[in-house]
């Protein structure tokens, strides 16, 4: 159930704009904790959380980290969120069949 975690790791409004700063590309702490009402320190702690649930990942350059979205991570959120659309269609067809079929008794 990482999806489970993905959430709940999302929910916090705060990690979930760090996570977003990431869609641009990978970044260093400092440009991701740019304009912020956190510290840099609690944008760090924010990163570990987003890299233990696996939805981001780091490199070293040199004295730097530099973080990144860990697609694989969100491979599994993605697939539940899209499984609502599949069970969506299937729920619009199965009531356009009947509805149909109830006008064809008419």
């Amino acid at each position: 159930m990482a999806y489970g975690m993905a959430l709940a790791v999302l929910a916090d409004p705060t990690r979930r704009r760090v996570f977003e700063r990431l869609r641009a590309g990978p970044r260093p702490v400092n440009a991701l904790a740019a304009g912020l009402p956190v510290s840099r320190p609690a944008v760090s702690q924010h990163l570990k959380v987003l890299k233990d649930a696996g939805l981001v990942e780091e490199r070293s350059e040199g004295v730097r980290r530099i973080y990144s979205v860990r697609r694989e991570g969100l491979a599994e959120l993605r697939d539940w969120l899209d499984s609502f659309w599949g069970d969506a269609l299937e729920a619009f067809k199965a009531e356009a069949e009947r509805s149909h079929k109830e006008r064809g008794r008419t």
